[in-house]
């Protein structure tokens, strides 16, 4: 039981301990409100957790998400949170063969670097100079943007006017993000590395007329105003633990093993049915905040249930004896894969891949995208792996939506990660399979994970790593105040499914406390009913 009383009451329930429910919690309590967090599985962090994947072996990855760019400063410094990241020194590295040989681009580690490195692989200056003008104006977007995420929601035409600039609102608020890359840039490859931060999770062309890889590219170039995206030390995990604890010490009750099965509210007053592995149980609150996903809120409330919602990726995680060898003999690997390593996402090729998906076949080349966390960060291996030189990598595929694995999950799975791999293996000067380590078992240090896996391990719709189509980060009709609302009066959203959701960033926690504190329904309650 979460309490020492049958039935109890409190000023908030929130259903789900990933980090948005931990968020919403720590602010919650600190301002005084008794909350309970019910968390299904019998630990807290959701799909942002560090385990140990490899029996026997002392390497603590980031499971599912791993990179941190959406988190505001803000959340970090209002809940004390003991948490730091670190930037990459490399943005990028994506292998290509050009004139029968292997080469590449390198972006990042100074301005003159990455110059140099456009005009090797381009033979001159104008995509480089492109590169600018263009993550100028995205970075200007950034600025202004990123700012209102923790504010209430401003209507399109003040975000509009924040922004400032109409020919950067057209390029990513009104057009196809695919207008924008041909615009600007010549060279099939470099328009195939802007293109990916509009595809990662998302299952849409670069022109696609619903603006989804629009909205997913936004969400990826805004990040802390930078859009830089940051490594956690010490993993995933030490975000959601420190948040763990803020709630606690705040004090919030946390109550893992407890599967919320039941939401039943006047508007007033709410219950929040529960159950654990041998009883059922009961709470009340005047406020209730979903960290689940919309599919899930309308199962518990008995709702009609919204548009199915679709995941579109291959999650890898792997740990190294030592990082392989590459064919482009000009780039240290240890560069290559401190960045974001991109496989098979050139313009043409990411376009093949989709329409191959689109039309229920496996893509030939799949594209992907790769970082090793430990270069940056070597805290998540034990000491002893760290003096033997080993590394972890994490692979992204993109374009390989659920719906391709519904005849035999296992199987395509297998397939899919065959093909990956070789993918990768061609630009390699040693198969990626000679430098696994293998763990106590004597088995690879390797596992993948579907679509379909993340919706059985975490119940992510569709193994949808965003709850939803991610929406534009502005107000419309029926998204409130916040982006929280919904239509119950004292149930709000504050998971990745609510508006400004997505990612690891603590938002939409931030922002359903918000909506709380604010309310007039919130005041001093009765301690039973």
């Amino acid at each position: 039981m979460p309490a020492s009383e049958e039935h109890r009451t409190y000023d908030a329930v929130i259903v789900g301990g990933g980090h948005n429910g931990l968020v919403a919690a720590a602010y919650l309590a600190r301002a005084g409100r008794s909350v309970l967090v019910l968390e299904r599985l019998h630990r807290t962090g959701g799909a942002a957790v560090s385990t140990r994947p490899f029996a026997g072996v002392d390497a603590r990855l980031s499971r599912y998400s791993y990179l941190v760019s959406l988190l505001p400063k803000k959340i970090v410094r209002d809940l004390g949170l003991n948490f730091r990241v670190r930037g990459r020194t490399i943005s990028s590295y994506t292998p290509v063969e050009r004139s029968g040989r292997p080469t590449g681009l390198l972006v990042g580690g100074g301005d003159r670097r990455t110059r140099e490195a456009f005009a090797r692989l381009t033979g001159g200056t104008r995509e480089y100079e492109a590169w600018q003008r263009f993550y100028g104006m995205t970075g200007h977007v950034a600025q202004r943007v990123f700012p209102t995420l923790t504010e209430p929601l401003p209507t399109r035409e003040e975000l509009r006017g924040r922004v400032d600039d109409e020919a950067a609102w057209r390029a990513l608020f009104e057009e196809p993000i695919g207008v924008a890359i041909e615009e600007n840039f010549g060279d099939d490859l470099v328009r195939g590395v802007v293109l990916t931060d509009a595809l990662i999770g998302t299952f849409a062309d670069a022109h696609d007329p619903s603006l989804a890889q629009n909205r997913c590219f936004l969400y990826h170039v805004i990040g802390g105003g930078t859009g830089a995206w940051d490594v956690p030390v010490g993993g995933m995990g030490a975000l959601t633990d420190a948040l763990a604890t803020a709630a606690r010490q705040a004090g919030a009750v946390l109550a893992t093993g407890h599967e919320a099965v039941r939401i039943d509210t006047d508007g007033h007053w709410a219950e929040v049915t529960y159950r654990t592995a041998d009883a059922e149980g009961t709470v009340a609150a005047r406020h209730v905040l979903v960290g689940a996903s919309p599919q899930e809120l309308a199962a518990l409330m008995g709702d009609p249930a919204p548009a199915p919602a679709e995941g579109a990726q291959l999650k890898v995680n792997m740990l190294l004896k030592r990082l392989p060898r590459l064919r482009d003999a000009d780039v240290d690997p240890r560069e290559a894969f401190a960045g974001t390593f991109h496989i098979a996402e050139g313009y043409e090729q990411l376009a093949t891949a989709h329409a191959q998906a689109a039309s229920g076949r496996l893509p030939a080349a799949p594209p992907s995208e790769i970082y090793c966390h430990s270069l940056t960060d070597p805290t998540i291996l034990g000491t002893e792996l760290v003096e033997r030189g080993y590394q972890t990598l994490t692979l992204f595929g993109l374009h390989t939506p659920a719906r391709l694995f519904a005849r035999d999950n296992d199987a395509v799975r297998d397939e899919l990660l065959k093909s990956t791999l070789a993918q990768l293996d061609a630009h390699l000067a040693e198969p990626l399979t000679d430098c696994l380590a293998t763990d106590a078992d004597g088995r690879p240090c390797i596992e993948a994970k579907t679509p379909l896996d993340l919706e059985g391990d975490l119940r992510l719709p569709g193994g949808n790593i965003f709850h939803r189509a991610v929406a534009w980060p502005y107000a419309q009709e029926d998204t409130g105040r916040w982006g929280v609302e919904t239509r119950h009066a004292n149930v709000l959203l504050c998971g990745a499914g609510a508006v400004r959701g997505g990612g690891v960033s603590g938002v939409p926690g931030h922002n359903a406390a918000m909506a709380v504190l604010g309310s007039r329904r919130d005041g001093n309650l009765p301690r039973k009913i």
